[in-house]
């Protein structure tokens, strides 16, 4: 039998109710309804990515986060100085460092962690100073949870996105040896001390593996779970995703 190492977390990216928002310049629909309906579906906390282009959050989502959350707060951001200022303000829970590119659609891979060390490190102590866990999104890459255990982050979140592309273009044997790469990581990170988060393009189709990896303690999930709740509704899409999850790690 598989020992976990604890009850697996649901993080809810809210960031694409803010996208539908803005497409319109209105106030609704409002991210902080969808997190507090998250919340109360089974979210055991909310993540939020405040891009440097302010493309869907924006500072004052932060702000009423903040406020209304009962749940943790994961706040996503670039390396910058800008978005260090913000974080050290609202003191959330935890952020997650991520790679950030003006032309992108979503974030495209993980951050380059053992190029920039001493950089990073550096970055990262006043958070950490200031109480925050710090998270580092990255690719299923030896030397780059080697990099992130040496700077002294406390959490790596895996990069699953060529995971659910391979799955969604039905390459199956190059999907299947990016879940074997991925279980392989999640086992070699909790083995320097670091604690395991996974996320990125995950749907109901390909979560139930990753959420059995014993390793894993804490999955985000947003942009399928907001394309799903046009069709059945956020609170059933959050609370079917949840049983999957729970069921895979049972």
């Amino acid at each position: 039998m598989t020992d976990f190492l604890g009850p697996l977390r649901l993080g809810v990216n809210i960031d694409h109710v803010a996208t539908v928002r803005n497409a319109r310049g209105s106030a609704y629909p409002d991210p902080v309804r969808a997190a507090k309906l998250a919340e109360e579906a089974g979210a055991d906390g909310i993540t939020a990515h405040l891009r440097e282009d302010r493309r869907h959050i924006a500072d004052a989502d932060i702000d009423a986060l903040m406020e209304a959350l009962t749940v943790p707060l994961n706040f996503e951001m670039a390396a910058t100085d800008e978005m260090q200022e913000i974080a050290l303000r609202h003191k959330p829970h935890a952020v997650c460092i991520v790679p950030e590119k003006r032309e992108e659609l979503t974030t495209e891979g993980g951050l380059e962690v053992a190029r920039q060390e001493n950089r990073l490190a550096h970055y990262i102590k006043p958070l950490r100073d200031a109480g925050c866990r710090v998270s580092i999104f990255i690719a299923a890459d030896r030397a780059q949870i080697e990099a992130a255990a040496r700077i002294r982050a406390e959490v790596v979140e895996l990069h699953t996105g060529a995971y659910c592309d391979y799955h969604a273009e039905g390459r199956f044997d190059e999907r299947d040896a990016e879940l074997e790469r991925l279980r392989e990581m999640s086992a070699f990170a909790h083995s320097l001390g670091l604690e395991v988060h996974a996320g990125h393009g995950l749907t109901y189709d390909t979560v139930a593996p990753v959420a059995a990896f014993p390793e894993v303690m804490e999955l985000n999930i947003g942009h399928f779970l907001i394309g799903e709740a046009i069709f059945r509704g956020l609170t059933p899409a959050i609370a079917e995703m949840r049983r999957m999850m729970d069921e895979a790690r049972a």
